[in-house]
């Protein structure tokens, strides 16, 4: 097995998600995901233990012998090291969603800007999004280690793949540490391509009957997700001039439009394809 991947699939040992969790670590921080010390990542070893990364540690740099193992209720269990400071939110996770083996937190940039302002990415802009995940809701501001965040978290975890923090970053979740992770660059992309669009100055949405021979095609390319299909979510043809909607909930209303001018829209994508170019 190459060093820089990973299988799918949970079913394997100890060593082999340690391995797992530094390799997904230098792969958020290789694509900007997380700055120093940011974000932390975690697998469900068993049904009572998880193992996850360091607190205050870079998570390009990890080793398999920096992670630590704890119990579901976050009492250490084996480490040379302390466990995340965050463990708490993904704890809230296993416990909540049985079926959940894998957790993923980072500061993508363009899916924290919609977070810190509050923006859903809830809208039908793109099908694969739709089949991928669904909606993704901003979760209310908790304090970051505290049960703060774990409580502004706990109505939204049961129905959600991917959650925006307010004012903070993104969370997401899977059957194995490849979901989770593929989730995470999912939600980013989309929001640089919602970005997009919003400075091009025009959204096209698919109708809600696009939305739903979208989520009768998840069987068919065998996608299992949490999410869960509400009334303004996603954001549709049909619904789009909605406004009775909320920033933490299923909808939003109609963001603050911004005007830029032709040569700074145009120093944004070029900005945008060379970060793309160095990250290949």
């Amino acid at each position: 097995m190459n060093a820089e991947s990973i299988s799918p699939g949970n079913a394997k040992s100890e060593d082999e998600h340690r391995r797992d969790i530094c390799t997904v670590g230098r792969w958020i921080h290789s694509r900007a995901f997380v700055a120093s010390t940011d974000g932390n990542i975690s697998v469900r070893l068993d049904s009572r233990r998880v193992l996850t990364s360091p607190t205050n540690m870079s998570k390009g740099m990890m080793a398999p012998d920096d992670l630590v193992i704890t119990d579901l209720r976050g009492k250490k269990i084996a480490g040379r090291r302390e466990a995340s400071s965050e463990l708490a939110m993904h704890l809230l996770i296993y416990n909540r969603r049985p079926e959940v083996h894998a957790v993923v937190h980072a500061h993508p940039t363009t899916a924290t800007a919609h977070a810190a302002a509050g923006i859903p990415l809830n809208k039908a802009l793109l099908s694969e999004l739709i089949i991928a995940l669904g909606c993704i809701p901003v979760a209310p501001y908790g304090t970051p280690g505290t049960q703060e965040l774990s409580d502004a978290l706990e109505p939204m975890v049961q129905n959600y793949d991917a959650i925006l923090l307010a004012n903070h970053g993104v969370v997401t979740c899977g059957a194995d540490l490849l979901a989770a992770f593929f989730r995470m660059e999912t939600v980013e992309h989309f929001a640089q391509v919602s970005l997009m669009t919003e400075l091009l100055g025009k959204q096209v949405l698919l109708s809600g009957r696009d939305v739903e021979k979208l989520l009768v095609a998840r069987a068919r390319y065998g996608t299992t997700t949490a999410a869960t299909v509400k009334p303004g979510c996603p954001v549709t043809s049909d619904n789009a001039g909605d406004t009775a909607s909320e920033s933490t909930g299923s909808g939003e209303g109609r963001p603050e439009r911004i005007s830029v001018t032709r040569e700074e829209l145009e120093a944004l994508i070029e900005e945008a394809v060379r970060k793309d170019r160095a990250l290949r």
